[in-house]
């Protein structure tokens, strides 16, 4: 598969990693910055392992399936996380949706390599 059969997950990782960062960062700007230290430490991994993926996909790395894999998990963590703080904060609820949309597609890529 060359890297522009990539294009829609690599967008979707790219996208995610900037929700995950913009949220990082307004989390370290939140009142109660102590309460959100698993939020801040799972936007940052995500945001590390979304670039990651988009990086080896870009290359066509034969890893698709693993590296596609481990970065959902770590997708879901992060949305799994920011959902306990979206009903107050726009920027967990954001990064939320981003990382649910971001961990399907990567999903979704494993099981068109598995058919």
């Amino acid at each position: 598969m060359s890297h522009e059969q990539y294009r829609g997950i690599i967008d979707s990782l790219y996208q995610c990693a900037i929700d995950c960062i913009h949220c990082e960062n307004a989390c370290l700007e939140e009142s109660n910055v102590k309460g959100l230290v698993k939020c801040i430490r799972l936007d940052r991994d995500c945001a590390d392992a979304c670039l990651f993926t988009a990086k080896l996909l870009a290359g066509e790395t034969e890893f698709s399936d693993e590296i596609t894999t481990i970065c959902g998990k770590i997708c879901d963590a992060c949305a799994e996380e920011c959902e306990k703080h979206a009903s107050h904060m726009d920027h967990c609820r954001v990064c939320a949706e981003s990382c649910r949309k971001c961990a399907q597609d990567c999903r979704s890529l494993a099981r068109v390599h598995v058919m």
